[in-house]
């Protein structure tokens, strides 16, 4: 079995028949790497020796018969801002180039105790504050389907990783869309679960009430199974909530009782005409599926950007207040200069203040980049004296509208909705550099995931089949009586199609129609279940 082939089920069947070992196929892992990383900069580290030593347990573990979890041996890459003990964990800054993180994730424990294994950290924006791995203070990670082209942001290294097969799946966080916009950009699924289905405990916070740890995987099943293995409470993260085991297989006759709607808001114009295609493809197929759709509103969407945009950069101020220069150091201590007769006087304050306040600007001014500092300023701003009740207090109030918007459109008293569906970007994938001096921009990119983070709902990513007809839904209708054997026409149709979409890919690799585009499915708080089963029906469409 190929690496390429590999999804998280497949690796599991593949180790209890004895195909490989955990220990052969995590150093594969590695020489691929080695080999196909240099093109992508998917990764800032390998953890070799971690990875290996797991991969030994599990072999050993296998060998005295003992039952294996579903992910024991599964190479998996975590994202540089979700905390590894004894591993480094930068968050993308130079600030933390230092840090080497002194315990585990809640996440990541979780995962150790199912035996799965750790290929490296992942390259993100700095702090998370991107959407499109530009903002790494360290390397630009390149999309695999396009190198030319930006992977997202900000777990751009997690989706390249996935989608370039460099490991079966993958870890990100999500604040205003930074699983799901470059699994939409790279081609891979990426779930981001309800805020509090998941510790945060051992994330490097961005914005605590936005912040949520999610699955990127190649497939819809591996994203509930990666899931159902991080969820749940946890007491050293108060905003978790206890979930029951869940069964995400639901049978075509529960999916088929769901109504999905489109909100007329996601489709008045800015999208592409390549993601408006796409996006009307994914419909039809789930049409096909005889799921019901209706068109709903949520009208306060429009507000959404310029709401997130006013409290995240708020709590961006206080998390990253702690990074002063001394505590989490880019320096080590022994290194970092503290004498006072070192630093120039300042007339209005002592020497030994003078001397803190120059590590503090010193460390901070190197330390952070520039959409850092930019969020930093801004955050400040709308908390400060005199604009707090002008900003941050009319944002918060917005923030409750537009969650209130979607407690309407999912209210079942009302005959309403059960998931919607929308785009995840305005368009595919960018080219390096083409947004990267235009900030306002680049936050458009986020403009259909954010509601989603300020409202605390699930979501997730799943890229459009391009293909109108499936030999599932074939058969389906087949079984239906709906369609008899397929004619000649049907075939030369097929077959004309098949040539067509081979001839566009390698003519231009530049042609925006050939990228992946990503639809968005958004479910009811705590309801995974629903989008996560309507995803598997999508994907067995078999496109």
């Amino acid at each position: 079995m190929e690496i390429k082939d590999l999804t998280i089920k497949k690796f599991h069947q593949g180790l209890i028949n004895k195909e490989f070992s955990a220990f052969e196929i995590t150093k594969a892992f590695f020489d691929y790497i080695e080999e196909k990383d240099r093109d992508i900069n998917a990764y800032l580290r390998l953890t070799k020796d971690l990875a290996l030593s797991q991969a030994n347990r599990v072999d050993i573990e296998l060998a005295k018969g003992k039952d294996l979890s579903v992910l024991a041996g599964v190479s998996l890459a975590i994202k540089d801002n979700i905390l590894i003990e004894g591993e480094l964990a930068t968050a993308g800054s130079k600030i933390l180039e230092n840090y080497r993180a002194s315990y585990d994730a809640t996440v990541i424990k979780k995962l150790k105790e199912s035996g799965a294994i750790f290929l490296g950290k992942t390259n993100m924006d700095e702090f998370a504050m991107g959407s499109s791995t530009e903002n790494s203070a360290f390397k630009i990670t390149k999309n695999p389907r396009d190198l030319e082209r930006v992977p997202g942001g900000s777990s751009g290294g997690s989706a390249a990783a996935v989608a370039s097969d460099m490991a079966v799946a993958a870890l990100g966080s999500d604040t205003g869309g930074s699983v799901r916009q470059p699994a939409g950009f790279c081609g891979v699924v990426g779930l981001k679960p309800t805020y509090g289905a998941v510790s945060r405990n051992g994330l490097i916070a961005m914005a605590s009430s936005l912040d949520q740890i999610g699955p990127i995987t190649k497939t819809v099943e591996d994203a509930a199974i990666l899931f159902e293995a991080i969820k749940g409470k946890d007491e050293l993260d108060a905003t978790s909530i206890d979930l029951r085991p869940t069964t995400y297989n639901l049978r075509l006759e529960e999916i088929r009782k769901l109504k999905i709607g489109l909100p007329k808001e996601y489709f008045t114009g800015g999208l592409s005409k390549e993601v408006e295609k796409a996006i009307e493809e994914a419909i039809k197929n789930l049409k096909s599926l005889k799921i019901e759709f209706k068109e709903i509103s949520l009208p306060h969407t429009k507000y959404a950007l310029s709401c997130y945009y006013i409290i995240m950069p708020a709590e961006v101020s206080a998390n990253l207040a702690r990074f002063d220069g001394i505590r989490y150091s880019r320096t080590h201590a022994d290194n970092t200069q503290t004498n006072a007769e070192e630093f120039p006087r300042k007339s209005a304050l002592s020497p030994r203040r003078s001397a803190l306040e120059e590590i503090y600007f010193r460390q901070r001014g190197e330390g952070f980049g520039d959409e850092v500092k930019r969020r930093i300023i801004l955050g400040t701003y709308v908390l400060s004296a005199g604009y707090y009740d002008a900003y941050y207090s009319k944002a918060q109030k917005v923030r409750r509208l537009i969650k209130e918007d979607f407690d309407k459109a999912f209210d079942s008293s009302a005959d309403e909705v059960d998931v919607i569906l929308t785009p995840v970007s305005p368009t595919s994938a960018f080219k390096i550099g083409e947004k990267i001096s235009d900030p306002l921009q680049m936050y458009l990119s986020d403009i259909f995931t954010i509601p989603v983070n300020l409202a605390g709902l699930p979501a997730i990513s799943i890229p459009v089949k391009k293909n109108e007809q499936t030999s599932f839904l074939r058969n389906l209708r087949r079984r239906a009586g709906m369609v008899s054997e397929r004619s000649e026409d049907e075939r030369a149709e097929e077959q004309a199609s098949e040539h067509a979409g081979r001839a566009k890919r390698v003519e231009g690799k530049d042609s925006a129609s050939a990228l992946p585009i990503g639809f968005q499915l958004i479910g009811k708080p705590f309801h995974e279940v629903d989008i996560l089963g309507i995803g598997q029906y999508y994907e067995r469409l078999g496109i």
